[in-house]
């Protein structure tokens, strides 16, 4: 709770520029703490776009060629990640695991911020009735553990694709920043120029588009892009335990399943996932936390 606390945006005076126009983008796009994270997710987009032309860059390419004489083979010439237990190319399963991991984050954190959105914008702007409806939804959806939750709902299900495991997850993921939102609108909600497009007749919808939202997404930009980490290695983490995705789906977290029992033998079954699966959950937590210092109102003054 201190965490969204320090993300609460401070109220904007009238006639001042939101948070968006007046942060100081240029001085953030240039540092380090921004450009690495930033390559390093970028770079790991494309790879997921077009994962047949990098793991072309070895061998055949191909996660489901596989030739049982290699089974557990260590790194070699053409190879450079090894062979899995049923004889794979450990890299071309890498490689195409980060097209459905990275999906299943994108789409997860997509879906539970639009919902959070769209109730925390009614709760905070509305009231009443409203408000007390959607904080008591809230509340009960945030009395179900995260991962203990998405672990009762996808046993209770057939085939677990990037698609229903997105869906469960998102399920789970909205009520946290529905609160943030809805503590965000509210503190803008009748700031002296929301009141003004009131009293010039701007109809609702304009108001909350051009005058509420702007100066209250901010931190919900910076609790999204951080929850894509965590989707991640909450997918990593159901997938290890035989909740999650499951074949003919590739990811990190079925790699990393099925070489959990091989790691003294076979060491790089479990090295080279993990490194892809590190990499991306730092960048992403990374980029966060220099747009929360960039997008934080007490820092602009």
């Amino acid at each position: 709770m201190s965490q969204l606390a320090d993300l609460a945006p401070a109220p904007v005076p009238a006639g001042r520029r939101t948070p968006w126009r007046r942060t100081p983008w240029r001085r953030t796009v240039r540092s380090i703490r921004f450009l690495v994270p930033a390559a390093m997710l970028a770079l790991l987009v494309v790879i997921a776009l077009f994962p047949s032309l990098f793991a072309g860059l070895f061998g055949n390419g191909d996660p489901r060629v596989c030739d049982l004489r290699m089974s557990g083979d260590a790194p070699a010439p053409g190879h450079p990640f090894g062979y899995d237990l049923q004889g794979c190319d450990v890299y071309a399963n890498v490689i195409y695991g980060t097209q459905s991991s990275l999906a299943v984050g994108v789409f997860t954190t997509m879906l539970a911020t639009v919902a959070a959105v769209v109730l925390g914008t009614i709760a905070g702007y509305r009231g009443g009735a409203a408000d007390w409806i959607i904080s008591r939804l809230t509340d009960v959806f945030l009395g179900f553990p995260f991962l203990l939750g998405a672990i009762v709902v996808l046993t209770s299900i057939g085939q677990r694709s990037v698609l229903t495991v997105s869906l469960v997850l998102s399920l789970f993921g909205w009520p946290l920043m529905a609160r943030l939102v809805r503590g965000s609108v509210r503190s803008v909600r009748n700031a002296d120029y929301v009141r003004a497009a009131r009293t010039m007749g701007i109809g609702t919808g304009r108001i909350i588009s051009h005058h509420v939202l702007p100066n209250a997404l901010a931190p919900v930009l910076v609790i999204a892009t951080i929850t894509t980490g965590s989707v991640i290695v909450a997918e990593s983490s159901l997938t290890y335990l035989g909740i999650g995705l499951e074949a003919p789906a590739i990811s990190w977290g079925l790699q990393l399943a099925s070489a959990s029992s091989q790691f003294l033998s076979s060491p790089h079954l479990l090295v080279f996932p993990s490194l892809f699966l590190a990499v991306t959950v730092l960048s992403i937590i990374s980029l966060g936390d220099t747009l929360r210092s960039t997008l934080d109102p007490r820092r602009q003054q």
